[in-house]
């Protein structure tokens, strides 16, 4: 099932998208979809909504599309997951997951303007898989019960700023926390819908040049081991987001550095997941 919220920010309604394309309203079921949707079995509840016809259809046209998730409780990321965006970064391979965290507020939606900061003169990008959690999961043991409390996928698009977060701080969170710095979504795809996380390709391109192109299976830490490691070390709830890395291709990594500029148009997608497009504004 792909769930979404659609409408103007800060009044968005949840949505499903069938199988057909079409879009239904969920209000009758939650008046969101967060983490209390989540984590009491509202996945269960729209799915018997839906089977049973009782949703009123949505007409799309010029309905914005919102993140598919009400401002997370926290992102939590990993950087240097792919063994190639490694290499490109001239980084060594991780024995355990980097983990660094995002500021909420980052989240928009998949198609909202994204801002360049002021001062910036190294935004990136970087296409990643995100994993949203359904229950409340601490101290986890195992890739079984690390998948139980997955709830689905969705697109992020982890934005950041390179001068800000490796030149001005030992931590990475200034390059990574500036406003709209996470576009996300446009759906939430349920687990069981999503089959295999380690066998989705990743795909960017840049005002129409493709710059990344890799595949979840390449990740170091795969998504189970992710979820589980995480939850040794903070309890994760229900509605939180997991950016587990991005393959090659930043322009961190690329010939001149080709960092974003106002008015550049990025394109992103997974398979299966949907797609992204934003374009650059100045903030």
């Amino acid at each position: 099932m792909k769930l979404l919220r659609v409408d103007a920010p800060g009044q968005e309604r949840p949505a499903v998208r069938t199988g057909d394309g079409r879009l239904l309203d969920l209000s009758s079921v939650t008046p969101d979809i967060d983490g209390v949707f989540l984590a009491s079995g509202g996945v269960d509840r729209a799915r018997v909504a839906v089977m049973a016809g009782e949703l009123p259809e949505l007409d799309p046209a010029g309905l914005r599309v919102g993140a598919p998730v009400a401002r997370p409780g926290k992102i939590v990321c990993v950087g240097l997951n792919y063994r190639d965006h490694a290499a490109e970064t001239g980084a060594a391979l991780p024995t355990r997951p980097v983990v660094f965290m995002k500021d909420s507020g980052t989240v928009v939606g998949p198609y909202d303007e994204v801002l360049i900061p002021r001062g910036s003169v190294k935004t990136d990008w970087e296409v990643e898989l995100a994993v949203v959690i359904g229950r409340r999961a601490r101290y986890l043991e195992g890739p079984e019960a690390a998948r139980a409390v997955i709830a689905g996928y969705t697109v992020s698009h982890d934005v950041s700023e390179r001068e800000f977060q490796l030149e001005y701080s030992s931590q990475w969170d200034l390059g990574k926390s500036c406003e709209t710095f996470n576009p996300l979504g446009p759906w939430l795809v349920t687990a069981d819908e999503v089959g295999d996380p380690q066998d989705l390709g990743l795909h960017l391109s840049v005002n129409g040049v493709k710059r990344q192109h890799g595949r979840t299976g390449d990740m170091i830490f795969p998504v189970d081991h992710l979820v589980s490691y995480l939850s040794q070390y903070m309890v994760l709830e229900p509605g939180d987001v997991i950016n587990t890395g991005t393959p090659a291709g930043v322009a961190l990594g690329l010939p001149g550095t080709p960092y974003l500029r106002p008015g550049d148009t990025v394109e992103l997608s997974v398979d299966g997941l949907g797609a992204q497009r934003q374009t650059f504004g100045q903030a």
